[in-house]
């Protein structure tokens, strides 16, 4: 293949030399103070992405501190729910795909789980969610960008809801922070979860969680697993260090990732998601496929991961269209789960430019004509360029 390898996947996504490099200097103590440094650059970098997640770069948080985990962003997620209820307390999970599921998931094994479910793909039913948020709710639970299906689920809606009733609320912005508007204090967040190799474009193995002043006191880390007490990491962080052994090379990755994303502009950097995402989705619908989704309300496209709908003669034998993709030299990911042989998805998370983009829809047309399928990879391209151009 003339051209270099291109990977879509909606994580881990592509890293910059400067990442790459980042993970090469020599080797230090993770109690050093050259690792101290280190974790000091990572904390700033993250407190900008966490707390400026806005089109207009304004301040989204009152106050919190951003911890980093040594672990992906599911350590995260339990970590959210086993600082803040215990086996007697209730949580409301919402369920619209994987990662939701995994959220409930976590907090059936730790609490009384309350499950509102729609089908993977579908928008809530907020007259559900508010009948399912009680009184005796400690902790709603949900995504914000959901990784399986494409959707950007309502937070802020589901905020108000949580905080009518006193209810904590802990979100997965794993595939948005970074890359989409996410508003702490306006949706009224009180743990947010993010992963290193998603939006924040650095390698897998590590995650942050930013944790707000006003939640502090709920966290009981002496219930929580022995590794994720949270409590431990913020007196620790005070010092910038983790409790236990960091991962060096990654968290290096990660400050060089966050100094380029505020080095871009967190403005910029969201509108460059959006305008590539509705790239992506005028170019394939222009070509001929199907968004999977079916957004309504204030359930919306996702502007990091496209969800498109195989065709019917493609379903037959999927695996031959993602040999056509792979042997042009791109990745890109299949559904999930039963979703599986349904869907492709491709992400535009991370800092790929318009050209990137506009040759993911061209290898996917060229893919589907491969495997039989009535597509039109010219106007599908067309159709994006004029998106990114507009």
């Amino acid at each position: 293949m003339d051209e270099e390898f291109l990977l879509l996947n909606p994580g881990p996504v592509p890293v910059s030399d400067r990442v790459r490099r980042a993970m090469d200097e020599p080797m230090v103590s993770h109690r050093s103070a050259a690792f101290e440094t280190v974790y000091e650059r990572v904390q700033s970098g993250l407190r900008t992405v966490f707390e400026e997640s806005t089109l207009s770069g304004t301040r989204t948080a009152s106050g919190g501190t951003p911890l980093v985990l040594n672990g992906t962003a599911t350590m995260g997620m339990e970590a959210a729910v086993t600082n803040l209820v215990d086996d007697h307390e209730e949580v409301v999970a919402l369920v619209n795909g994987k990662f939701g599921r995994r959220f409930a998931r976590i907090a059936e094994r730790h609490a009384r789980c309350r499950r509102v479910s729609v089908p993977w793909g579908a928008s809530f039913d907020m007259d559900a969610v508010a009948a399912a948020i009680t009184d005796e709710t400690a902790l709603v639970t949900m995504v914000h960008n959901e990784t399986s299906t494409g959707l950007v689920n309502p937070v802020s809606g589901v905020g108000r809801l949580a905080a009518e009733h006193d209810a904590l609320f802990a979100v997965d912005g794993v595939t948005s922070i970074g890359g989409d508007v996410f508003c702490i204090d306006d949706w009224q967040v009180d743990i947010a979860v993010t992963d290193a190799q998603k939006a924040l474009a650095a390698p897998p193995g590590i995650s942050a969680v930013y944790v707000t002043d006003d939640v502090v006191a709920a966290i009981d880390g002496e219930s929580a697993p022995f590794y994720e007490d949270l409590d431990w990491h913020l007196r620790k962080a005070e010092q910038h260090q983790t409790p236990f052994t960091s991962a060096v090379p990654l968290f290096r990755a990660m400050a060089a990732a966050l100094e380029s994303i505020e080095g871009e502009g967190m403005p910029a950097r969201i509108r460059r998601h959006r305008r590539q995402a509705g790239a992506f989705r005028s170019g394939f619908t222009a070509m001929g496929l199907e968004l999977f989704p079916d957004p309504a309300g204030a359930t919306v496209y996702s502007n990091t991961v496209t969800a498109v709908a195989l065709p019917e003669h493609v379903r037959r034998e999927p695996a031959a269209f993602f040999d056509a993709v792979e042997r042009r030299n791109l990745s890109i990911s299949g559904g999930q789960a039963h979703l599986g042989g349904e869907i492709f998805r491709v992400s535009n998370m991370g800092g790929l430019d318009d050209e990137q983009i506009l040759r993911g829809i061209e290898t996917v047309g060229a893919a589907m004509q491969e495997v039989g399928a009535d597509v039109d990879p010219e106007a599908g391209v067309a159709a994006a360029r004029e998106t990114l151009e507009s």
